[in-house]
Parts: structure tokens; sequence; C-alpha cells
């Protein structure tokens, strides 16, 4: 993973939890274990980078919800 991806993915592990009202660290066990992370915001860095934070969480949720992983 390079380093801007890798902020990217931290930045928004903490924006979810933030609006999960959870710790960060809940929220990346879910994000690895559902796949978002190396399936989703890693290949998908640089057009979700350009988008803002609240559309990048409502996506992550839209991926979670679809492989029916509860937040």
């Amino acid at each position: 993973m390079i380093q801007e991806s890798f902020e990217f993915v931290v930045y928004m592990i903490h924006a979810c939890a933030n609006k999960w009202n959870c710790l960060p660290s809940f929220v990346y066990r879910k994000l690895k274990e559902s796949g978002c992370i190396q399936k989703f915001l890693v290949p998908n860095y640089e057009i979700l980078h350009t988008q803002s934070t609240d559309f990048v969480v409502r996506d992550i949720e839209e991926y979670l919800k679809v492989r029916k992983v509860a937040i």
C-alpha cells in the first residue's frame, strides 16, 4: 500500500469511527474482515480521495450493508 492510500485509509477509519460513535479499532476490524480496505478503499483510492469525507463514509456504509456487515 502506498503512503498516500495508507494515510487515506487511516483517515477514513477515524471518520467512520466519529460518525458511528465507536472506537477506530472496532472500525478497522470491520473494514478488514469485510475486505473493504483491500478490495474497495485501496484499489479506488485515486477516485475516492477526491470525494468528500461524508460521501466516502456513505460508500463504506453501503459496502458493508451489501455484505451484511453490522456496524
